[in-house]
């Protein structure tokens, strides 16, 4: 496994190729329904971390929320810049050690970006950061895959076309991680990027989440955010608080 994957996959515009059919309708129609369900103040400071290009972000604050966005990714960042205004700014950082202290009252982390990291450990810094960055009280949204169902559908192989490039797209799991091995060619030039996700289920999540301070309040199994069922769910979307 590559250490840092994430590094050089995330700024590629490859990675933006490959997933450009994630639209902004999705992104608004379960950002309005999440935060119909969290009735927040308006003008609450919100952390969107792993922001991308900001598809997220630019729908909070369309509700009336203060929004940060930090993501590793400069070129995603300099995308998201367009956007950016008084209330919806966004800067690069590393979710391990992100440098705010009791500054937010909601952090979101969306569309499983969590669990990249070969060590455990990281993934706990992680959590840790997200802590020190939350007021007292505050909450954290935590979007991720159900792997309990998606690990039945495994091995599995796709081909994507995205104008004139096919990718060629393989899934399997691999020493405790969800391996997407992704594969093409450009020109005279041919290509491998790998992705990993660690393979965490509820049970994990919840040890992590105690253990860094957090109380768990909801758990999500869709977009829709009907209740999660470890065995039909296609998401498992948490709701958690800090407990001081």
């Amino acid at each position: 496994m590559q250490q840092n994957w994430f590094k050089s996959w995330f700024d590629s515009p490859y990675y933006h190729l490959l997933y450009n059919h994630r639209d902004y309708s999705e992104a608004q129609r379960f950002i309005a329904t999440l935060f119909e369900f969290l009735n927040l103040p308006k003008h609450t400071e919100v952390l969107d971390l792993a922001c991308g290009k900001g598809r997220h972000a630019m729908q909070i604050h369309k509700l009336g929320y203060d929004v940060m966005g930090v993501d590793l990714s400069p070129q995603s960042i300099e995308s998201a810049n367009s956007m950016a205004e008084p209330s919806l700014s966004f800067k690069t950082g590393d979710m391990r050690e992100l440098p705010f202290f009791n500054d937010f009252d909601l952090i979101v982390n969306l569309f499983t970006s969590f669990g990249y990291f070969q060590q455990e450990g990281d993934n706990i810094k992680v959590i840790e950061s997200i802590a020190r960055a939350l007021k007292p009280k505050g909450q954290l949204v935590l979007d991720y895959l159900n792997v309990t169902k998606v690990e039945k559908t495994l091995p599995s192989e796709q081909k994507v076309k995205r104008g004139d490039i096919i990718f060629h797209v393989r899934k399997e799991i691999h020493h405790g991680f969800i391996v997407k091995t992704i594969q093409f060619e450009d020109g005279d030039k041919r290509y491998e990027f790998k992705e990993h996700v660690k393979l965490l289920r509820f049970k994990d999540f919840k040890k992590i989440f105690i253990d860094c301070g957090f109380e768990v309040s909801s758990t999500f199994g869709d977009y829709e955010l009907n209740l999660f069922d470890e065995k039909t769910s296609d998401r498992l979307i948490f709701i958690v608080q800090k407990s001081n």
